[in-house]
């Protein structure tokens, strides 16, 4: 397959950068759309250091529906990639007209524009948030979904949309790849997860404990039915799941229509066995308080990676102390992520 020209919404964030590298060291030319709100400019700076070669971005927003306009008019591309939106949970409670408003229109904004550029392949950042009122422990891409937020309810109207976009029309070829833990950074120590506020991730507050950005870690819950007694979940690397992206775009032009795969180890891992994995990366205590369970959590919930492995022929790598490994890396090299201290 020869390189396509894919444009990457979100490109400069967490999981975006981490893609565009992964695109690139594919044979792919990756162009990136982002407005900043939840990245920095450095990371696509990092991407291209790393990659030995300019990347290109826009600075931009698809709410803005006369520049997403321009960008297709212009772009001349295969593919998108589309990771751009808000993904905090707590916040989208709080906020859930903001959520519906960014997550959903942009992404109908994006689609119109596709449509009518006939760019007409499609790889959509979703979520295992989707699986929330399963019930399963063990989640296979055909359960009932359902989601307990209003983040969870944009990625789960975003996927009933892109189903209905692809029974409209079989010229469209789209991937649902629903994520379930992303962590770890790049093995280089130069581009990773850096949240601009208290992070709501485990891994980034376990990160930001052991280089002393934060006191104590908060673990919610130290009575689940678990070997430790707290939550168990899927966490998977995050170059790992970039390599999840290039493998489902590479595949979509023998699977039309849209299709959900989940991305993720298929084996779980407690909090706690993540705050000793990390410790044993840092050389570093990480201490902790257990506290109250938060409404909604579950006990466990891994991925079944099945489909994955047998369509798109990708399969996580990596372990948890790589992930611990290579996130004290990219922590301990960059403190304060990509800001300099004070900023």
């Amino acid at each position: 397959m020869g390189g396509m020209r894919v444009l990457t919404t979100g490109g400069a964030g967490y999981i975006g950068s981490h893609t565009v590298l992964a695109l690139i060291e594919a044979g792919h030319e990756p162009v990136i759309l982002d407005n900043f709100s939840n990245s920095s400019p450095e990371a696509i700076r990092r991407v291209g250091e790393l990659a030995g070669r300019e990347i290109e971005f826009i600075k931009g927003d698809l709410l803005d529906v006369e520049l997403v306009e321009r960008v297709f008019a212009e772009g001349n591309f295969d593919a998108v990639i589309h990771f751009a939106g808000l993904k905090a949970v707590g916040e989208s409670t709080a906020q859930p007209l903001r959520y519906y408003r960014t997550n959903i229109v942009s992404t109908l904004n994006l689609l119109d524009a596709m449509d009518t550029h006939g760019v007409r392949t499609l790889v959509f950042s979703s979520s295992a948030t989707v699986y929330g009122t399963s019930g399963a422990t063990r989640c296979v891409e055909d359960l009932p979904l359902g989601t307990t937020n209003p983040y969870g309810a944009t990625k789960l109207h975003i996927e009933q949309i892109l189903d209905d976009l692809a029974a409209s029309d079989p010229t469209w070829h789209i991937a649902k790849l629903r994520y379930f833990n992303p962590v770890g950074a790049h093995e280089s120590g130069r581009i990773g997860e850096d949240p601009r506020d208290i992070p709501n991730n485990l891994m980034p507050y376990v990160s930001q404990v052991a280089v002393g950005r934060r006191e104590k870690l908060s673990v919610y819950g130290g009575d689940y039915p678990t070997a430790d007694g707290t939550g168990v979940r899927d966490f998977i690397h995050v170059v790992d799941l970039a390599a999840g992206h290039v493998a489902a775009l590479e595949a979509l032009p023998r699977h039309p229509g849209a299709r959900a795969w989940n991305l993720g180890t298929g084996e779980g891992n407690s909090v706690l066995e993540v705050v000793r994995a990390f410790e044993r990366a840092s050389g570093k205590d990480i201490p902790f308080d257990i506290v109250e369970r938060r409404p909604g959590d579950v006990a466990e919930l891994v991925a079944d990676p099945g489909r994955a492995r047998i369509e798109l022929n990708w399969k996580a790598e990596r372990g948890l102390e790589d992930v611990a490994r290579d996130g004290w890396r990219w922590q301990s090299n960059n403190p304060f992520g990509y800001a300099e201290p004070g900023e």
